[in-house]
């Protein structure tokens, strides 16, 4: 159950700062999002967002996805989440586990996890989750923070996926490596 309690205070944590969140995270984020989409097309697409925090990805995806469900485990930054939501009507929010999504398989053409990993016990289980719900050809798009992340042992989180690396950035201007995988 060590888990749990680690995602408990990574719940807790979020909880304690979903009101300064965009205001301290929004730059940065912005960058991952940019980085992710220049790599990555959403059109037509029923998109994930894991890890969605307060809504921030919405904005950048929500008009050309056919519909973009978000997922936290943090409720206070989902209340955020679905205040963004209101702007999109094809856009849902729910409390979720990332480890134990509430989707069946092979469901969504495209996953996000922005600042996902690192929070999590064990991130090679997540990102097994995370193709379980991606279609056969689907891509899943990871951050890895660097200075939670070795790049080898970020490589080697990816490697054990099961999940094939279609594009790669690792560049001076964001805090971390974005990877966008082939299911």
């Amino acid at each position: 159950m060590t888990g749990w309690k680690d995602k408990r205070k990574v719940m807790q944590r979020y909880d304690l700062t979903a009101e300064m969140y965009e205001e301290r995270y929004a730059q940065e984020q912005k960058a991952k999002y940019g980085a992710a989409l220049e790599n990555v097309d959403v059109a037509d697409c029923a998109v994930l967002d894991v890890g969605c925090g307060s809504g921030l990805f919405f904005s950048y995806a929500a008009a050309k996805a056919k519909v973009l469900v978000g997922v936290d485990v943090s409720r206070k930054l989902l209340l955020k989440a679905k205040e963004q939501a209101h702007a999109f009507q094809n856009v849902l929010v729910l409390q979720a586990d990332a480890d134990h999504l509430p989707f069946r398989e092979a469901f969504f053409d495209v996953g996000f996890a922005f600042t996902v990993l690192q929070n999590m016990p064990e991130p090679s289980e997540t990102l097994k989750e995370l193709k379980r719900v991606a279609k056969l050809g689907g891509k899943v798009v990871v951050t890895g923070l660097k200075k939670a992340f070795a790049l080898n042992t970020f490589m080697d989180v990816l490697d054990s996926s099961g999940l094939k690396i279609v594009s790669f950035v690792d560049n001076e201007d964001l805090k971390c490596y974005v990877a966008v995988l082939a299911a």
